[in-house]
């Protein structure tokens, strides 16, 4: 299954584990209700969280009383999704390719993951698992460019994304229109993810495909340039606690009947 997989998320993610759990933040409160209101999920509906990875999106989908179907292709986080949520059925799968009957499940969501395997195959395949009706979930925490120092780390990791598809690149958007699907539609909401810098910025930064799969040495260089960022910057110099500003965008699109 690997040749499915970018090398970036094939090689990055079963190496950074761990990290992602530690560096990823957590969605805003307002997804709960998107999830009930906007995607309809409830205890008689049936989801698919697909690129599921270690399960970070996973809980919402459960707390709605779903049932709820992970269906991830890198073995390590499914490992780890696994064991944090036994009750769910969680599947090796990719987007092009869902072990899954037609016409099977309510909504698909894709958490931080459609940018992977955004194309005219991928929705096609969704669009087959899905019943009439059904609704196709994307969702993305972004750090916020608003605030002056994140331009400043995000071009720290820039840098170093070679042809790892990203989600601020917008060719995601390319997959669209599809013919399985009306117009997508977006909501956007604001928080923060607060810890230690270790957790919210090194992690964060380490738990990143393309960086995780880089050797030591690299790794170690782009530390440097992120201690060198955080003491030049008031915001963030010399505090325990720290905040990284995140907007989430939230979209939706319905297959039609």
């Amino acid at each position: 299954m690997n040749e499915l997989i970018h090398h970036a998320a094939a090689e990055g993610y079963k190496t950074a584990v761990d990290t992602y759990v530690k560096g990823r933040p957590d969605y805003p409160p307002q997804v709960s209700d998107w999830l009930t209101t906007t995607l309809g999920l409830d205890n008689r509906k049936t989801v698919i969280d697909l690129g599921a990875g270690t399960g970070k999106f996973t809980g919402r989908l459960v707390a709605t009383g779903a049932q709820v179907i992970a269906v991830e292709p890198v073995a390590q986080m499914l490992e780890k999704l696994s064991a944090v949520f036994p009750q769910v059925l969680a599947v090796s799968g990719t987007a092009t390719d869902l072990p899954l009957p037609d016409a099977s499940v309510d909504v698909v969501i894709c958490a931080q993951a459609f940018h992977w395997f955004a194309s005219e195959a991928a929705l096609s395949e969704i669009a087959r698992v899905l019943k009439p009706g059904g609704k196709l979930g994307l969702i993305w925490n972004l750090r916020d460019t608003q605030v002056e120092w994140v331009p400043k780390l995000d071009a720290i990791v820039n840098a170093l994304e070679g042809d790892t598809p990203r989600y601020y690149t917008g060719e995601w958007r390319k997959a669209f229109p599809h013919p399985a699907f009306g117009t997508l539609q977006v909501q956007r909401f604001h928080h923060g993810h607060t810890g230690s810098a270790e957790d919210v910025i090194f992690n964060r930064v380490r738990s990143t495909s393309f960086i995780a799969a880089l050797p030591d040495a690299q790794r170690e260089k782009i530390d440097q340039q992120i201690r060198a960022l955080i003491a030049s910057e008031p915001q963030l110099r010399g505090r325990d606690v720290v905040t990284v500003p995140y907007e989430t965008a939230a979209f939706v699109a319905v297959k039609g009947r």
